[in-house]
């Protein structure tokens, strides 16, 4: 693998504005020193950057119109969520699509109350005009494979029992219009929290999935694929250490990271029959970009509706950072498949991308 690597040629870094350059530069070393070499994670210090970036739930509509509240799925475990809604004299009476959205994280790190994830959901309500659900799931080492999955799966039972508190009376969703989004270790729980909900036996469910947004989904496998040895140690945030930091962190003990959890990408992945279409948004600067790609091509072999959007100039978690261009334009991609595969497609419910 190091003499695969060396035959390579070695990649430019991505240009990238002052303001982000500066984030994930501080974001990289903070990372390594919260991930210990034991495999555990210094919840000490996560919990001091968790408390800087951590905002709360908002009843009071921001400039943009949006509210926000959060409740509780399952108290006992620390399950929640945060759900945003337009609330506005001008928001559209039809029911609204549901967007339930997982966070990133390598599925060890950061949280549903932190200002980028509550920023990006604020942004998808508005510019997506939906209602999004964003799920505070249990984090590895401490709660490993499978408690994401089982969390994401419980959160889709209880809004399929309850509906989804915290909304205004004027907000009606439509759960059969309901979609899975997910960034890195979200776009790997929301594949997995799908799988599960189109196998379960047939009930007369509330919540229907309409489409999974799987963004960067993190994949993986034992192999080194061509975009990880280029890539590794160039781009920010994800190299093969963290990345093999975070499996060994989620994964059961003893597990490679050909486990079913990571390596979804060949022919035993199983997929239900009702699995629903999917998008795939793909950077050209991450390292997990073939990953990603196979996990398309995967899809397609199995006969499954999948659309794959390229982003060439797109580092890993692009789309949190809002003066990046390409962030308009995943969201706004991201707003034509809601409209597309949603129930009523030509029902009102959706505001301009701003």
């Amino acid at each position: 693998q190091d003499a695969a690597r060396t035959e390579r040629p070695r990649a430019s870094p991505p240009a990238l504005p002052c303001a982000v350059r500066l984030q994930v530069t501080a974001f990289s070393p903070l990372i390594d020193v919260i991930n210990r070499r034991d495999g555990t994670v210094n919840r000490g210090l996560y919990s001091v950057a968790d408390r800087i970036l951590r905002v709360r739930a908002s009843p009071r509509p921001d400039s943009s119109g949006i509210r926000s509240a959060d409740f509780d799925v399952d108290a006992s475990r620390r399950l929640w969520a945060r759900v945003f809604s337009f609330s506005s004299p001008a928001a559209p009476q039809a029911p609204l699509p549901v967007v339930v959205y997982f966070h990133g994280g390598g599925f060890a790190l950061f949280s549903a109350r932190q200002c980028y994830f509550d920023r990006l959901c604020r942004r998808i309500c508005r510019s997506v005009g939906a209602v999004v659900v964003s799920v505070e799931y249990r984090l590895a080492p401490e709660h490993p494979y499978p408690a994401a999955y089982d969390d994401a799966v419980d959160t889709l039972r209880f809004i399929d029992a309850n509906g989804v508190p915290g909304l205004d009376e004027a907000v009606r969703v439509d759960l059969s219009s309901c979609f899975l989004a997910g960034e890195s270790a979200g776009g790997n729980i929301i594949h997995h929290a799908a799988n599960r909900w189109a196998a379960a036996a047939p009930t007369p469910n509330s919540v229907r999935l309409a489409g999974l947004i799987s963004v960067q989904p993190y994949f993986g496998g034992e192999e080194r694929t061509e975009s990880e040895l280029r890539l590794d140690g160039v781009v920010p945030i994800v190299t093969l250490r963290r990345a093999d930091f975070w499996w060994r962190a989620f994964l059961p003990e003893g597990a490679s990271r050909d486990h079913p959890a990571a390596h979804v990408t060949d022919e035993n992945a199983e997929l239900a029959e009702a699995f629903p279409p999917a998008m795939v948004l793909v950077g050209g600067f991450d390292p997990l970009q073939d990953w990603q790609r196979r996990y398309a091509d995967l899809l397609r072999r199995k006969g499954k509706t999948v659309e794959v959007v390229e982003f060439p100039d797109g580092i890993h978690a692009f789309y949190l950072f809002p003066n990046l261009p390409d962030t308009a334009r995943a969201i706004e991609r991201m707003k034509t498949f809601v409209e597309s595969n949603r129930t009523s497609p030509s029902a009102p419910g959706s505001f301009p991308v701003t």
